[in-house]
């Protein structure tokens, strides 16, 4: 090397020394986590699973870590370990929805099935991420099949000779997961209720002809299928043959009970899938019987509650009297009809510990729940209000009665229960600082009137969160109830499970779009709130704006979707938009369906 290439060497490595070297960035967890995930979606899940481990030795209870890499010692048939990992995980996040349903997936390929089942259930009360309950029943490539062909005849019948011919009922018997979902939630999709309907129809003639010689996986769906019935309080479409079917075995089942005969577990679901069996003569005599469990499970649940509730209902404490009109005719479908129609509340953790820890630095408010209904309101309210006094009220007793059961079940003590009627509620000696009346005030005669009641019920600088229907987002259900007027369908059971076959069966499905994607469609009761309630005040924004004005209430905001709240300010930029009443009054004019449901919103008292 020559001298000039010396010294520009000698320039170089001065010139290297000078400059810091950087050192490689450690990615993040959450690159991790989505190289992870991509790497398993591409079938890399060896280096997928090596990923999810680099995760957990930075972060050892990381949830998203630990349900991939169950998922992907699932896929490879090692479920022992799989179940471990997946334990981890709910350790961390007990009401995570995807990870007990992941778990239960492993429980029961290790053929734990209780087991199992607790973590299906619990799955579904959380709420299944990703897919919906309905949705997870979908993937058995059977009931795919069987709803496909249905839907692709409908409205014309399929034969069940013709359906399970070409797919086996054993193997939807087989299926835990639709056990499970029967058994916990309403089912909230037509296409599946269809199915579901012509399989109780089979069942019940499979009761008929051999009440005694069934297999256990048939009964224990029948018995699935039984307490979802229940659960829905029978709003699957019968026919009259079927009616008359089913009242003869209902016949056959009291002479039963009556000579202390012995009844099949076949025999006992095929009564209460056609009728509550709470409503029979005696039928607390079936309690005391010694069921295999699927059928105890069916007598705590359509005997056991229920009685249990009709004794709670002397106990509960009346605030008001019940006088005006339209209080005793909306008093009288809540009593017939107690809403809403629900069985798990995904708020409540497991076993019915809070999941938000009291505050001892916090002082106890004083929380009123104006038209509590059947409680998951006020339970939910409870829970994230550990250290808070409540006291709901409702007008319908049953109402109450369930709200209570579940209440002590969830293991909430911090809530009082009471009849009353809020137009009355002004005789009351309690202010509060804190009242919930979401979706009762449009109930009422005069809903401006039983709010100033509520308002001279709240402390100065209390708030309060309405819910009231919006004339523009209700307007479809205004159709259909003027075309169930012009029909004549009465607000029966009966009636309105024939209103839903004649909907359903409707050519042009998009006019009814609005009930048959609502919850409320697939519950007698829901339905009958829906589309057949005896009294419904509309507002609009003007007019809630008036009431605020002059009550000099502080607008707090509306309760709604964040994405709208997006939209929203794409268009009102400003940051005092949100609570606007002009603006948003302008919004819901070019979008009616913003508050489909109905307005959700808090004002504060000066």
């Amino acid at each position: 090397m020559n001298q000039k290439a010396r010294r520009a060497g000698q320039k170089s490595h001065k010139f290297c020394d000078s400059v810091p070297i950087k050192e490689p960035r450690e990615a993040s967890i959450s690159e991790l986590m989505l190289q992870a995930n991509r790497l398993n979606q591409h079938g890399q899940t060896a280096r997928a699973q090596g990923v999810c481990n680099q995760i957990l030795a930075r972060e050892p209870a990381h949830v998203n870590a630990l349900n991939l890499l169950g998922l992907i010692l699932q896929a490879s048939g090692r479920h022992k370990l799989a179940a471990k990992t997946l334990r981890s995980a709910i350790a961390a996040d007990p009401l995570n929805p995807a990870c007990h349903y992941n778990l239960a997936s492993s429980l029961q390929a290790l053929g734990r099935q209780d087991e199992a089942a607790l973590h299906f259930k619990q799955a579904i009360a959380f709420g299944a991420r990703l897919k919906s309950t309905e949705d997870l029943i979908l993937q058995n490539p059977t009931i795919a099949a069987c709803v496909h062909l249905i839907e692709e005849k409908w409205p014309l019948p399929v034969k069940s000779e013709e359906l399970f011919a070409r797919h086996s009922l054993q193997s939807i018997a087989d299926d835990l997961f639709l056990r499970c979902a029967l058994e916990t939630v309403p089912l909230l999709l037509a296409p599946l209720e269809k199915l579901l309907t012509l399989i109780r129809s089979v069942l019940l003639h499979q009761a008929i002809a051999a009440p005694a010689a069934a297999d256990d996986v048939i009964v224990r769906l029948f018995c699935a299928l039984a307490r979802q019935c229940f659960i829905n309080e029978y709003v699957f479409a019968q026919g009259d043959d079927e009616t008359a079917q089913a009242s003869r075995l209902r016949e056959l089942l009291i002479d039963k009970i009556g000579e202390g005969a012995e009844i099949s577990p076949l025999l006992l679901a095929a009564v209460g899938a056609y009728f509550p069996l709470h409503g029979l003569p005696r039928a607390s005599l079936l309690m005391g019987r010694d069921w295999p469990t699927v059928a105890a499970d069916l007598v705590r649940q359509q005997i056991g509650e229920p009685l249990a509730e009709a004794a709670d209902r002397d106990s509960i404490v009346s605030l008001t009297a019940i006088e005006d009109r339209v209080s005793l005719q909306v008093m009288q479908q809540y009593e017939e009809n107690p809403y809403p129609r629900w069985t798990v509340n995904p708020i409540v953790p497991i076993r019915g510990q809070s999941a938000v820890a009291p505050d001892d630095n916090r002082p106890a408010r004083d929380i009123l729940i104006a038209g509590c209904g059947s409680g998951q309101h006020a339970i939910d309210v409870a829970v994230i209000n550990p250290e808070a006094r409540i006291v709901a009220i409702d007008i319908s007793l049953p109402s109450l009665a369930y709200a209570r059961r579940k209440t002590r079940e969830a293991g909430l003590r911090n809530v009082e229960y009471a009849r009353a009627d809020i137009l009355q509620l002004g005789t009351l000696a309690r202010s509060f600082d804190h009242i919930e009346a979401v979706g009762v005030l449009h109930h009422l005669a005069e809903p401006e009137r039983g709010w100033r009641v509520l308002l001279s019920l709240l402390r100065p600088r209390g708030e309060m969160r309405v819910g009231l229907y919006s004339e523009a987002g209700r307007a479809g259900v205004v159709d259909m109830r003027a075309f169930i007027a012009e029909r004549g369908y009465r607000p029966t059971a009966e009636d309105i499970r024939k209103c839903r076959q004649d909907i359903l069966r409707d050519a042009d499905q998009d006019r009814w779009r609005r009930a048959t994607e609502a919850a409320d469609f697939y519950t007698v009761s829901g339905c009958r709130d829906l589309l057949f309630h005896v009294m419904e005040y509309r507002f609009t924004i003007a007019r809630i704006k008036a009431f605020l004005t002059e009550q000099n209430l502080v607008f707090l905001g509306f309760d709604i979707n964040p994405r709208v709240i997006e939209q929203f300010q794409k268009r009102f930029p400003d940051s005092a938009a949100l609570t606007d009443l002009d603006k948003w009054q302008a919004f819901e004019a070019d979008n009616p369906q913003t508050f489909r449901r109905m307005y959700v919103f808090g004002v504060r008292k000066n």
